[in-house]
């Protein structure tokens, strides 16, 4: 055999054995390791909950271990889980597990006391036990059905706390957050500084500090917010519950309640400033019956002051007051007073309350109330004092007027261009007989040529006034005269005057007394129309 043929055996050789040898160094290593791993999680564990972690990766534990991590929100690892789930129970074990490599080992006591903790430290990984500090208790038997309720019962319940759209987590007085349900973690983790942030513990959303009272009631309280990469802030409404050490809260979105109360506000800011140029006094009651709305005419036509309205006084907190500063009409008695209240309330629900106050500082309110929606009612202040006055002054210019008239020894009359009688004294009602309810109603010339015509010998001078009366443009006064069925003979004459309007004036003679007797009525006198050339045209 040559040298070359035995130096390739001999290195075959040699590197076969090299392979052995590295392939027996590997299977004592992964035995060692698998004996390491399982002299760490050796041990009786009927009572324990054992977690065996390699860094953030549980890579083993017991059955009671694995379903307490398997309830908890879906954190991004094990460990996380596991803090999710204990951090309640053991105050500081954030802090405790941080310092582990350091220490090798330490011990945790829960809040209540009935569990204990133990981390270790070994070959890089951490084992944690937790072991009930009081002998185990009697145990009760349960039916499988029973136990089977009981388990879909707990998962329902864990599955809604998980899968609530609004936040809920638990916080101790110091502020940390020992649990949150899948809504709140997903909001934290948006506003944690960092994006490489731990996800546990969550970062606080909210600056809220736990009450420490048990007997408070559940009150709920809006707090603005604001989410790293969001425009706008955010608005929830949170609410709090005392349990045990801790307190657990909930928040509810109200984005859409402070968006519809934001447009509330501006649209009766909008109102306010629309109703402060108005001269009439508004006053808005809500279905409570608390003014919401008022204007600053309200204010000077009443005088009540700003800050009495601004506290949102009751309709009749503000009718007592006006009646205090006589801005009322004042009853005989107190009953009817009261009475008057619930008519005005009731009127204005109704939307048929409308009336005049006349007030002891001479003033007159005309005050209208309206039913607004959902229960509300609107009322209306207007001063109508001087509208009063003048409607006064005019009629007592008119009753003056009037007397005047009825004073003269003429028959006047005044016809409208239309035709309608508008005014006539008491020396022509006399003449002419005129019923009254002609005098005040719609009486036209047609109808006052019927009643002329019936108590005169029959004449063209009736047809003519009608003419004149109803011609357009200038005219010109003139004189016609006519006798009366007694033998009277009535001197007429017919004027334009202002307006286009006619003023008739009669003056009758006293019957002849030389002839004894009076032409028979069948006699068709004629009329003597004479014109008055000498005076001014009068335009209609």
């Amino acid at each position: 055999m040559s040298l070359t043929s035995l130096l390739q055996i001999g290195a075959l050789l040699l590197t076969s054995f090299l392979l052995a040898a590295a392939a027996l160094w590997l299977l004592a290593r992964l035995e060692g390791r698998r004996a390491r791993r399982a002299t760490i999680f050796q041990g009786p564990h009927d009572d324990r909950e054992v977690f065996l972690f390699d860094a953030e990766d549980l890579i083993d534990a017991t059955p009671g271990a694995a379903d307490a991590l398997a309830a908890e929100p879906g954190l991004q690892s094990d460990w996380h889980r596991f803090l999710s789930a204990h951090s309640r129970r053991f105050e500081g074990l954030d802090q405790c597990l941080h310092e582990l490599p350091d220490v090798g080992r330490t011990q945790l006591r829960s809040t209540d006391g009935r569990l204990q903790l133990t981390a270790e430290w070994k070959s890089g990984l951490i084992r944690i036990s937790i072991t009930p500090t009081a002998p185990p208790e009697e145990k009760v038997s349960l039916e499988l059905p029973d136990y089977r309720a009981m388990e879909t019962e707990l998962e329902t319940l864990r599955e809604t706390a998980r899968s609530a759209p609004f936040l809920v987590w638990a916080q101790r007085p110091d502020g940390t957050i020992t649990w949150a349900n899948n809504a709140y973690l997903d909001l934290a983790q948006k506003n944690a500084p960092h994006p490489d942030t731990p996800p546990w513990p969550p970062a606080r959303v909210f600056d809220l500090a736990n009450t420490g009272s048990d007997s408070k009631p559940v009150t709920s309280l809006r707090i603005e917010t604001r989410i790293a990469g969001e425009a706008e802030s955010r608005w929830f409404e949170c609410f709090e519950v005392r349990m045990h050490n801790e307190s657990l809260f909930m928040a509810v979105s109200a984005d859409k309640v402070v968006k519809a109360e934001t447009a509330l506000r501006d649209f009766v800011q909008t109102l306010t400033k629309t109703f402060a140029h108005l001269t009439v006094g508004l006053a808005v009651f809500d279905k409570q019956r608390r003014l919401t709305l008022f204007n600053p005419a309200l204010m000077d036509l009443t005088s009540l002051p700003a800050d009495f309205l601004s506290s949102r006084p009751t309709l009749h907190a503000v009718l007592n007051r006006l009646r205090e500063k006589k801005m009322l009409p004042e009853p005989k008695d107190y009953k009817s007073w009261i009475q008057q209240f619930q008519e005005l309330e009731t009127e204005a629900i109704n939307g048929t309350y409308e009336e005049i106050w006349t007030l002891a500082n001479g003033s007159t309110y005309r005050v209208v109330g309206r039913p607004h929606p959902d229960g509300a009612l609107a009322f209306l202040f207007e001063d109508i004092s001087a509208e009063i006055s003048l409607t006064r002054r005019f009629r007592a210019e008119l009753e003056t007027g009037q007397a005047v008239l009825d004073a003269l020894d003429e028959a006047i009359v005044v016809f409208s261009p239309a035709g309608a009688l508008t005014m006539s004294n008491k020396a022509y009602n006399d003449l002419w007989a005129a019923p009254e309810p002609t005098i005040l109603g719609q009486f036209g010339i047609i109808d006052a040529t019927r009643l002329w015509g019936e108590s005169c010998v029959p004449s063209p001078v009736w047809g003519d006034v009608r003419e004149f009366i109803s011609t357009p443009g200038a005219r010109s006064e003139w004189t016609a005269t006519v006798r009366m069925l007694d033998g009277r003979a009535v001197e007429c004459t017919f004027k334009p005057v202002a307006g286009g309007s006619t003023m008739a004036t009669f003056r009758p003679t006293e019957p002849s007394r030389t002839t004894g007797q009076q032409e028979p009525p069948d006699q068709q006198e004629q009329p003597v129309r004479r014109l008055n050339l000498g005076a001014e045209p009068a335009s209609a």
